[in-house]
Parts: structure tokens; C-alpha cells; sequence
């Protein structure tokens, strides 16, 4: 079996979706076949990427998403459901980070935001999709947990915790599905071009390099080929992994 035609009609849910690493991850995996569905917080973002999906001949749906919300997670992936009939892969990407501040400074909202979308929204988006793969028989998951899900990072505590308890739930739920056929594996993406670096960056794709032993940012595609493959039959004997994608950041 090709990695294409392996996808034909499989319905993979990405939130998240409306730029940055998970539009790239949507693009790719509706060329290849799949089933898109794109949960999104921005409307605007989100149906703009499936209007291009739908428009180079490829199948995509959206909803609007927040994923701190127990009740949007839930209704999207019975939307996922309701729309394509089943759910098979998903790549669970949405993510924030607020400004950068020590503890004692940092705003209780921006803890509690962070958390909530982060890290509790990984939770709900895994109950109720591994929910909907047991009644099909199985399926695959892939958290975005980030560098910093392995690593820390000065002044931005609440958004090391979300993405460290992102790596620590994807353990814990990879073994409770094991002998179910349900995989459940994380990405831990370092500096990587996206709207958002750039916005942190200034646009300067090589503020970062001093601090990647390759000695450069990452490219979109990098990181997709990597989700791609823990999604696909490829991966059928990983589980519970958190994979580096990081230009060797995570090995110093």
C-alpha cells in the first residue's frame, strides 16, 4: 500500500487548521485523498482553507472550534462523524501562547487561557475522539506538543506545563488504548516558519539559529511529513512516542 492511496476516504480531523502547521498538515492530507475536517477559532482562517481544499478537487468541511470548550470538542467530532460518517485519524494542533513573564508576573488569565486550550483541550478532543474510533475499530492520534512539551524555557511557565502535560496524557492514553487499535503518539516541533514565529520574530527567519545545532529554523513541510507518518499505517507499531522535530534542539 502507497502512502497515497492509503489515505482515499479516510476522515482525518486537524484543529487548528486555519494556518501554520495545521493548514499545512490539512493541504497535504487532502491531496493525497483524505476526508478533511478543520476545526478552527477564526471562521475566516478556517473555511479559507477549505475552500482551497474543496477547490483543487479535494474534500474538506469546517467548523468553528474552541477546543477549551468541552462542548465544541464534542460537537466537532460528531460533526466529523455526521459529515463523513466515521472518524480515523486526527491531528489535535490548536495551541496559544501569551506574553513571556516570570510566575509572580504572569496574569492568572493567561494561565488559565493557556491550560485551557492547551492542554485540557488535548484531553477533551482525545475522549471523544478515541470515543468515536472504537466504533470503527481503531484510528490514530497526534498531539502538537512541542519542544517545549520536552524542554523548558524562561518566562513562559504556563505554556511549558500545557505542553509537557500534552507529552505526559499522550503516554498515559497511547496505554489505554493499546490492544484497541487506537495509536496515539506526539510531535514536539522546534522553531518552525510559521505565521505565529514570525510575529514573534519580526519576520527574521534566523533570530533562532544560534540555538539549533543544524543552525536553522524548520520548514512547514518537516513537520507534516512527520504527522503524516504517525497518522499512516507507516507508524502501525508506534505508540505512546513524542517525536522530535527540532533540528537537534531537544539533544543538547
Amino acid at each position: 500500500m502507497t502512502q497515497e492511496n492509503q489515505w482515499d476516504g479516510k476522515v482525518v480531523l486537524v484543529t487548528g487548521g486555519g494556518s501554520g502547521m495545521g493548514r499545512d498538515v490539512c493541504l497535504a492530507l487532502a491531496s493525497t485523498g483524505a476526508k478533511v475536517i478543520l476545526g478552527n477559532r477564526n471562521a475566516q482562517a478556517g473555511q479559507s482553507v477549505v475552500d482551497e481544499i474543496i477547490r483543487t478537487g479535494g474534500q474538506a468541511a469546517f467548523q468553528v472550534t474552541d477546543t477549551s470548550n468541552a462542548e465544541d470538542c464534542e460537537s466537532l467530532v460528531q460533526f466529523a462523524v455526521d459529515t463523513y460518517g466515521r472518524l480515523d485519524c486526527a491531528f489535535n494542533n490548536s495551541g496559544i501562547q501569551r506574553g513571556f513573564s516570570p510566575v509572580h508576573e504572569t496574569p492568572i488569565e493567561d494561565i488559565s487561557e493557556t491550560i485551557d486550550v492547551n492542554l485540557k483541550g488535548t484531553l477533551y478532543l482525545m475522549k471523544f475522539e478515541t470515543e468515536a474510533m472504537l466504533k470503527t475499530g481503531g484510528g490514530s492520534i497526534v498531539n502538537n506538543a512541542s519542544i517545549f512539551g520536552l524542554k523548558a524555557m524562561a518566562n513562559t511557565p504556563e505554556y511549558i506545563a500545557s505542553k509537557h502535560g500534552i507529552v505526559g496524557a499522550t503516554k498515559a492514553v497511547s496505554l489505554d488504548y493499546a490492544e484497541q487499535n487506537i495509536r496515539v503518539n506526539a510531535v514536539c516541533p522546534g522553531p518552525i516558519k510559521t505565521p505565529g514565529f514570525d510575529r514573534v520574530t519580526g519576520g527574521d527567519d534566523h533570530m533562532y539559529d544560534d540555538g539549533v545545532p543544524m543552525h536553522r529554523i524548520g520548514r512547514l513541510e518537516e513537520v507534516t511529513s512527520a504527522v503524516i507518518w504517525l497518522l499512516s499505517e507507516q507508524a502501525s507499531y508506534v505508540t505512546g512516542t513524542s517525536l522530535s522535530i527540532d533540528g537537534g534542539m531537544s539533544a543538547e
